[in-house]
């Protein structure tokens, strides 16, 4: 049993996601963000030293030490493809499985770094809003490649809905919220309300509760 600890309005919603699209049996432990500080709470690090989400806990890899923890969107995601065998890893294709690594590291290793500085910029009040003009420039171009990248096929990989996808959904929801992703991109804004209308997406939303992104 795969054991996910969610912090809802985050990154750990992907993983339900995933659990979903696979199938795979899993249960949810939800955590609270502080009100105040919108941080995760003291209980997280209980589960890992670092106090992040997602983290997951696989009962069923017990050893001498107790569940296997892991963290980090991308390993979780990787593990979890593993477990089920391989399905909605990477294609077959040399082309895809190379573009389905990219964007599986690309989500959190380029993407997030500039909503990150927004977010900070945000919490700084006025003190922040000199920073914001910048980071939407340099976000924009992230925008306009990625919106090339959909003219040429339907999802991120190649032709196959993979977990590539759904590691993107999280920095491209946050976009369309907060950093210029609007009706000038209509091949993002498509991809968006498809990855939005599948089953799997909607269970996962039950299952972890209110999620603002959606």
């Amino acid at each position: 049993m795969i054991v996910v600890h969610h912090l809802e309005n985050s990154r750990s919603q992907r993983v339900l996601w995933l659990l979903e699209e696979l199938g795979l049996p899993y249960e949810v432990v939800r955590h609270a963000r502080d009100p105040k500080t919108m941080l995760a709470p003291p209980d997280l690090s209980r589960i890992h030293p670092l106090g992040k989400a997602p983290a997951i806990e696989d009962r069923a890899a017990e050893g001498g030490g107790g569940p296997r923890v892991l963290i980090e969107s991308g390993a979780i995601i990787d593990y979890l493809v593993e477990k089920a065998e391989g399905r909605l890893g990477p294609p077959a294709n040399r082309d895809s499985v190379l573009r389905y690594r990219q964007f599986v590291h690309y989500a959190e290793g380029s993407l997030m770094a500039p909503l990150f500085g927004l977010l900070v910029s945000e919490r700084m009040g006025t003190m922040g809003k000199p920073a914001r003009g910048p980071i939407l420039t340099m976000f924009g171009k992230h925008l306009d490649w990625l919106e090339t990248e959909l003219a040429e096929r339907p999802w991120f990989a190649g032709d196959e809905f993979t977990a590539a996808d759904i590691m993107m959904s999280f920095p491209l929801e946050l976009a369309r919220e907060r950093a210029g992703l609007d009706e000038a991109y209509p091949n993002l804004l498509d991809w968006l309300e498809r990855i939005h209308a599948r089953p799997a997406y909607a269970a996962a939303i039950k299952a972890g509760g209110p999620y603002r992104y959606a």
